[in-house]
């Protein structure tokens, strides 16, 4: 499985961006697609998540009623929109994708696959 990030950048705070992950190879493998971010000098952490079925989603506590998971299961893609942005929010994003999780995981040693980052800069 190979996954491919889009859509970062530079941003005013109280701005939107949405992300894109594609997932190829045996993206029918994936059972749950998730995001985390690392900001500089700070250890990766989880953002969303949601399951291939799309009936379990999760958000860590800080991006809750600002940020949407979604998915396009024809594309094998996976989506985060982001609004209200903070300068706070200013980090490397990741896409991840499990060919094991079924739950909501917030541990990225869960994850097999990796998307090679996308930055994204909030200006306050």
């Amino acid at each position: 499985v190979q996954l491919e990030e889009s859509g970062g950048g530079l941003v005013q705070a109280g701005g939107s961006l949405r992300l894109s992950c594609a997932a190829s190879g045996r993206a029918f493998t994936i059972t749950s697609m998730a995001w985390f971010r690392q900001a500089p000098g700070k250890l990766r952490e989880f953002v969303a998540h949601q399951t291939s079925s799309g009936g379990i989603t999760t958000y860590t506590d800080s991006v809750k009623d600002r940020f949407t998971i979604s998915r396009d299961g024809a594309k094998n893609t996976v989506y985060l929109q982001m609004n209200s942005l903070k300068a706070e929010d200013t980090a490397v994003y990741y896409c991840a994708a499990s060919a094991i999780v079924t739950y909501p995981s917030r541990n990225p040693t869960m994850y097999n696959y990796w998307g090679q980052g996308t930055q994204v800069t909030v200006s306050s």
